[in-house]
């Protein structure tokens, strides 16, 4: 009942909505490669950064539309987040499979980021990721004592403003947002677009999560689940040896 009350509630017509939650995996994680790959590597490229045109007083060049594609990412892991926590039948296991992959990634985020393997000044999104599920656990916990709530929330809060995590607390409060409305999609892009109008192309991610069909798709199984979080930190690391062996750096 719950599942249906959210696909009426899309924005998007019934005959639009095609994606299942395995084709959203797919397009975020290719999004995703789009934005690293700038990021990571090709910021290092004349040809890349070599401005095509000018728009709105912006120079916009390979690596800046690979970037700003790579905005949408974020909102759809989210989204999938969400998904994953209201429908998975082990809550424990799933909380702890996001801890250990953050635990993991955390070497080749450092590597591409600082050179080393281990730096606490920044944190991958995983750990992002992990404190707003920890959210969504405490709220729907203490759904009859909404002070504990708050209380949790706050702590929370607090841990994601100083451990420096990719998007950090506003990554956080984003993912409680799209929790809240996660039965009213036209408001939860709306205000989740406002919350993260710093990176308005963010946006655009909402036009795929509408076109949900509420349909867990092709990835069955434990190993095909399991790549999806294998492919963060691997891709990381593969873009950080290419950037090596390119630039020697």
């Amino acid at each position: 009942m719950e599942q249906t009350k959210q696909l009426q509630d899309s924005f998007m017509p019934e005959k639009f909505r095609v994606l299942s939650g395995s084709a959203l995996k797919v397009l975020a994680m290719v999004i995703m490669l789009i934005d690293h790959t700038a990021a990571f590597l090709l910021v290092k490229s004349a040809a890349a950064t070599r401005t095509l045109f000018v728009l709105g007083g912006t120079d916009i060049s390979i690596y800046r539309i690979m970037r700003d594609v790579g905005r949408a990412a974020f909102p759809i892991f989210c989204f999938l987040l969400v998904e994953g926590f209201v429908h998975t039948h082990n809550r424990f296991k799933y909380g702890r499979n996001l801890l250990i992959f953050a635990c993991i990634s955390e070497i080749p985020w450092d590597l591409v980021h600082k050179g080393t393997f281990f730096d606490m000044s920044t944190q991958n999104v995983f750990f992002t990721l992990f404190l707003g599920y920890l959210a969504f656990c405490a709220v729907d916990y203490f759904k009859d004592n909404q002070l504990m709530q708050l209380i949790c929330m706050a702590g929370l809060f607090a841990v994601s403003w100083n451990l420096k995590a990719d998007y950090s607390y506003r990554g956080y409060v984003f993912l409680l947002i799209m929790y809240w409305l996660k039965e009213k999609r036209a408001a939860q892009a709306v205000i989740g677009t406002s919350w993260l109008i710093y990176e308005w192309k963010a946006c655009f991610a909402f036009l795929s999560i509408n076109m949900y069909n509420g349909q867990r798709g092709f990835i069955k199984g434990k190993w095909a689940k399991y790549f999806f979080y294998v492919f963060y930190p691997a891709h990381i690391l593969i873009l950080f040896l290419i950037r090596r062996m390119l630039y020697q750096m």
